[in-house]
């Protein structure tokens, strides 16, 4: 597995103190990753955290103001991440579709050509994505927080996969918009396939990260060009 050092442009209003400066903050990265994809959001609390990480839920207040905050720094950890490894795997690609193809295939299945950060679970954290992760802005205060700045990094990953597209067509009206639905559609399709099965196609089974990337490549090259017929 690849080894890199990924530069982390996160929202500094999340945090009280920077988690990857010192052991214990990456700790808390670490773990509070592990158990959220264990128990859930919902029954995830920073005193079962202490426990986990042997310290103090005074500790990590000292980072952290609430378990919310937290979950939208794993969000933005994870958004960041990704644009990173969009860029990492589409560089050296010269023609657009080939590197829509390979963005939406980063995007689907985080095990292939995966980089690493040593104290993240970054499989742990896409599950956490695929099930929990629109929490993180379907919520009634979202307004205040994206005044806070605290979904730039999303932004900015659908942006990345925005200029993509216009590479592909630069004549495409909703570059934005398609870059957020094929986010948003990948996670869903990922969960609908695991648990609501009749609301997809893909079937889970072995391979079905695949059909999803056939899927969303399918739907992308249909919007990019599909306009100019009309």
């Amino acid at each position: 597995m690849l080894k890199v050092t990924i530069e982390l442009d996160i929202n500094k209003n999340l945090y009280l103190k920077t988690p990857e400066e010192t052991e214990l903050g990456q700790r808390i990265v670490q773990h509070s990753i592990l158990l959220i994809d264990e128990i859930g959001f919902e029954s995830f609390t920073f005193k079962k955290l202490a426990d986990r990480i042997g310290s103090t839920e005074a500790s990590i207040y000292r980072y952290f103001e609430n378990k919310h905050l937290l979950f939208v720094y794993l969000v933005n950890w994870y958004w960041e991440w990704m644009k990173f490894r969009v860029g990492f795997y589409t560089m050296n690609i010269a023609e657009p579709l080939d590197k829509l193809r390979a963005a939406i295939r980063v995007i689907v299945d985080t095990s292939q050509r995966s980089t690493s950060v040593d104290y993240v679970d970054t499989e742990a954290l896409h599950r956490i994505m695929v099930t929990e992760g629109t929490k993180a802005y379907h919520k009634k205060n979202v307004d205040e927080e994206n005044k806070e700045g605290f979904f730039l990094s999303y932004k900015a990953l659908c942006g990345k996969l925005a200029d993509i597209i216009l590479e592909a067509n630069p004549r495409f009206s909703y570059p934005r918009a398609l870059a957020s639905t094929l986010l948003e559609t990948a996670n869903n399709n990922i969960y609908f396939a695991q648990h609501l099965p009749r609301l997809t196609d893909i079937r889970f089974q072995p391979g079905f990260l695949d059909e999803v990337v056939r899927m969303l490549y399918t739907f992308a090259t249909g919007c990019i060009f599909g306009e100019e017929r009309q």
